[in-house]
C-alpha cells in the first residue's frame, strides 16, 4: 500500500472532477451495473498516469459527448476494489493505469497502459472522445 500522503492528491485529481472513487468491491458491481455509459480510470502513481493518463481523460470530458458516470479505483491502494474492477475487464490482464468504458454493464472499450504510455494526454483525450462519440 502506497502512504495516504502520497496517493491522495492523485486521488483528488479525479474525485475533484467529479469521479466517484470506489473502495470495496461492492461498490464496484454497484457501479459497473448501471444502465447508460460509466467510465472507470484505474488510477495509479506511475508517471505515465500522472503525465498523460489523469490529464487526458479528464480533457476528453470537455466535449457533447461523454459518460453518465465517472468512477475510479486506485491500483495499490484498494486492492480489493481493483481487483473487482479487472473481473470486470477480462479478457485484458491487468494494467495500470487503465481506462474502461461500460455500456449497461458490458465493457465496450478498455485503454491497457501501453496506450498510455509514450502519448500525449490530448492523444488520449481524443482517443476517448471517438470511443465516447461511438458508445455515449
Amino acid at each position: 500500500m502506497y502512504p495516504e500522503e502520497l496517493t491522495a492528491p492523485m486521488i483528488a485529481e479525479l474525485t475533484g472532477s467529479g469521479f466517484t472513487e470506489l473502495k470495496t468491491p461492492a461498490q464496484v458491481d454497484q457501479a459497473f451495473l448501471q444502465s447508460g455509459t460509466t467510465l472507470c480510470v484505474v488510477n495509479s502513481v506511475c508517471g505515465c498516469a500522472a503525465g498523460t493518463c489523469r490529464p487526458g481523460v479528464l480533457a476528453s470530458l470537455d466535449g457533447d459527448k461523454r459518460p453518465d458516470h465517472l468512477v475510479t479505483v486506485f491500483a495499490g491502494v484498494d486492492n480489493e476494489a481493483t481487483m473487482q474492477a479487472r473481473n470486470h475487464f477480462l479478457p485484458y490482464p491487468p494494467s495500470s493505469p487503465s481506462i474502461a468504458l461500460l455500456k449497461d454493464g458490458k465493457l465496450v472499450h478498455f485503454v491497457e497502459r501501453h496506450h498510455i504510455e509514450g502519448r500525449s494526454a490530448a492523444m488520449i483525450a481524443d482517443h476517448l472522445k471517438s470511443a465516447y462519440a461511438e458508445f455515449c
